[in-house]
């Protein structure tokens, strides 16, 4: 979800997963540049300071962008860190992400991928302020819920009332959960990259809770990822929210 006017992604998830799994690997990438670079070209070295670049800044708040060189060798990326991840761990993950678009996206001088942890995107073209719809992808648990007559419109509740306190947040991330019944427990989180207006990130993660029946009318866990939207959520026997079982790292 590259959704912005001034973003370059958001995350919105819910789950119902009290299962925790280790998930270390990307979830899913695009290579969406139709330009190629060579190793030795300007660009090439461009994106090399870019990723270094991104490397150092963004760990530290967990949300960063930025561009090296001029003109059409210019290279323009950012990467977000889900707001939970530790440092350490948001550091990694963005080493990570570019390394494996480098394997992934050989030589593409425009490529975006989603971790668990972070989100990686690099172009030549100048995208920071732009809404990009293009780029984004559905996760869903597999398994159904018993009554989905009642609990989709909780699903909503819950995340209509994330979005507006991600929006009114200065780092645009919030997390909350909602009590079904007296066994179980409904779990979210929503996110913005901090290059977006509070407006802009209403609307973006308004617009991923829009498209939710889309892919998981009645699933136990969901998410869309892009740069304004879902990211992913899970439950039990299907996929699994990584890292937490309750979806978020709880008193981080």
């Amino acid at each position: 979800m590259l959704c912005s006017r001034y973003i370059s992604v958001s995350f919105l998830l819910f789950s119902l997963s009290l299962h925790a799994v280790n998930c270390a690997g990307p979830l899913y990438h695009f290579c969406f540049s139709q330009e190629n670079y060579t190793a030795n070209s300007p660009y090439g070295t461009n994106l090399n300071g870019l990723l270094n670049l991104l490397s150092t800044k963004v760990p530290s708040t967990g949300f960063g962008l930025g561009s090296t060189g001029e003109g059409q060798d210019q290279a323009n990326g950012l990467a977000l860190c889900r707001g939970d991840v530790s440092s350490t761990n948001c550091k990694t993950c963005i080493d990570d992400a570019g390394k494996e678009l480098g394997d992934r996206c050989p030589y593409k001088k425009g490529a975006i991928i989603w971790y668990d942890n972070c989100l990686l995107k690099y172009s030549n073209i100048d995208f920071f302020g732009e809404i990009d719809n293009k780029n984004k992808f559905y996760m869903w648990n597999v398994k159904d819920v018993e009554n989905p007559t009642s609990f989709n419109p909780k699903v909503k509740d819950l995340l209509s009332s994330l979005s507006n306190k991600a929006y009114a947040n200065p780092k645009f991330y919030a997390t909350g959960d909602l009590e079904l019944d007296s066994s179980s427990k409904l779990y979210g989180l929503a996110q913005c990259t901090r290059d977006l207006s509070g407006l802009d990130c209403k609307k973006c993660l308004d617009t991923a809770i829009s498209e939710l029946p889309n892919c998981c009318d009645g699933k136990r866990g969901c998410g869309l990822d892009g740069t304004g939207g879902i990211g992913v959520g899970g439950g039990g026997g299907g996929l699994q929210r990584c890292d937490f079982p309750t979806m978020y790292n709880i008193g981080d």
